[in-house]
């Protein structure tokens, strides 16, 4: 029985990393991918316009 206790781990662990794949895979996209990539766009837009111009003052 020493051979189940040390193989349960890497199961239970193997078994849940694959449901977070398949978890992950699911979410993307969908009827909120439009919303999720606006709000990245914004703060994509709020973190230029807050940062300093560096260039030429000529």
């Amino acid at each position: 029985m020493d051979y189940v206790s040390a193989l349960l781990p890497p199961v239970v662990m193997a078994g849940f990393f694959i449901w977070l794949i398949v978890t992950i895979v699911k979410t993307q996209g969908g009827p909120n991918k439009a919303k999720e990539d606006a709000a990245v766009d914004a703060a994509l837009a709020r973190a230029e316009a807050a940062r300093p111009k560096t260039g030429d003052a000529a």
